[in-house]
């Protein structure tokens, strides 16, 4: 145990020392911006890595719950508890999240942490992992298209279907499906399926939300071309008819 609080602290310095050196070559960008950059590399890294134990390293998640951690699985938890704990404080130091958020960044360090103190059910917290991050690098790329004025484009609209299209296939259906069998397995401890079955109500928080934001956006798609056919007709001109 001593070896893995040096190991989770030793990944903690390492992605404080990114942003550090992210923040001196990038002195022009804001705190944020260069924050933003090193999510986008915890989401790719951890992408892939949990991928690949996911599905070559194995064991495979949704037959074989609750076995004992492998030693690539420490390590890719292990790196994701730092990044976690680097964004947690980051966010309550800037308060730049709210509290779902910061309920998200929590669960995670304790699930986490939980498995890596039992020894197990380190595959489910890997593919729990997987499916959370796989939809960062296109939610970095939306905030990045805001900031460089680029979203309001065709590939703004490309980044958020795919975005919604991800996440309900990862989180919701996939998820769920992840879910049911760590239910229904006896193998997993009661605290691992307890954790589980709070992140997919997580889960379904940010979906609400989500399915907000695809109304607001269709209802603004639908607006602004009556509003751009109101504005021509006051202004003593009638749209072309072919």
């Amino acid at each position: 145990m001593a070896l893995l609080v040096v190991c989770a602290l030793l990944s903690l310095s390492c992605w404080v020392s990114f942003y550090a050196v992210l923040c001196a070559v990038n002195g022009s960008r804001s705190y944020e911006w260069n924050c933003r950059l090193v999510t986008l590399v915890h989401g790719i890294l951890a992408v892939c890595i949990t991928a690949y134990i996911g599905y070559v390293d194995g064991p495979w998640p949704f037959t074989y719950p609750g076995t004992k951690n492998t030693p690539l699985q420490i390590s890719a938890l292990i790196v994701s508890l730092g990044y976690f704990i680097f964004d947690m404080a980051w966010c309550v130091y800037f308060r730049t999240e709210g509290p779902v958020m910061l309920a998200h960044h929590t669960m995670s360090i304790l699930g986490i942490l939980l498995t890596l103190w039992l020894g197990e059910s380190g595959i489910e917290s890997c593919a729990v992992l997987f499916g959370s991050e796989i939809t960062n690098p296109l939610l970095q790329a939306r905030w990045f298209l805001k900031q460089t004025g680029h979203y309001e484009t065709v590939l703004g609209d490309i980044v958020d279907v795919l975005f919604v299209s991800l996440f309900v296939l990862m989180r919701i259906f996939v998820g769920g499906t992840m879910l049911y069998c760590e239910l229904i397995s006896p193998r997993p401890r009661f605290f691992i399926k307890c954790g589980g079955v709070a992140m997919y109500a997580l889960s379904w928080v940010f979906m609400v939300d989500i399915v907000r934001f695809a109304m607001r956006k269709s209802k603004s798609r639908h607006t602004k071309p009556r509003d751009l056919q109101e504005n021509v007709e006051v202004n003593g001109h009638k749209g072309k008819n072919d």
